[in-house]
């Protein structure tokens, strides 16, 4: 058989000393723990960031494949932080001179969703302008164009059709703060977010 022993400590209740000592530690507690919270919603929202990215560059190749068109992914378009997936007016040999930065970065030129599916009317694959969020910039982009084949290519020299990109890759270079996130992108398609 159990026995309970109750053993009293006086009237129940905390001291003032008590209560300011907690309240202390509390304090001294929320001062050195906010800058590494706000260190880690940085962190979140470079890593939600570099994961949109990544997700458009997908759909990019994605959509040049399904639709038969060279698609590609403008970044600092039309303004610094915002991208859009465009779709090729002309080809790759020969682009349309409104596939140049100025044109088809306009959401009002070239709206999205486009007013037909009509082939003749291209474009017709245009996404939405997207804008990075939490203060995050772009530190290395370059224009990534996907052909119907899936892979990928970007301009080094000026010359058309652009070629594929090296075996190494490009890299597409996300910053806020300190912090920098990585989407690599290589000849072949492959589109990954590096950690």
């Amino acid at each position: 058989m159990w026995v309970a022993v109750v053993k009293s400590f006086g009237p129940s209740g905390f001291s003032l000393i008590e209560l300011l000592m907690v309240t202390a530690l509390i304090g001294i507690v929320s001062v050195i723990g906010l800058p590494l919270l706000g260190q880690i919603s940085g962190s979140i929202a470079l890593g939600e960031a570099a994961r949109q990215v990544e997700r458009e560059l997908q759909s990019a190749r994605m959509a040049a494949v399904s639709a038969n068109q060279p698609m590609r992914v403008m970044f600092n378009c039309p303004a610094a932080g915002q991208y859009r997936l465009v779709e090729l007016i002309g080809t790759p040999g020969v682009p349309a001179a409104a596939d140049g930065v100025v044109g088809r970065c306009s959401a009002t030129t070239y709206p999205f969703p486009a007013p037909d599916n009509n082939p003749i009317t291209r474009p017709n694959n245009d996404g939405p302008l997207r804008t990075l969020s939490g203060q995050v910039t772009f530190t290395t982009v370059t224009t990534i164009e996907f052909w119907p084949d899936g892979t990928a290519h970007t301009n080094t020299g000026g010359t058309n059709p652009w070629p594929p990109i090296a075996a190494a890759g490009t890299n597409i270079v996300l910053t806020r703060g300190t912090k920098t996130r990585s989407i690599l992108v290589n000849g072949i398609g492959k589109v990954q977010l590096l950690p």
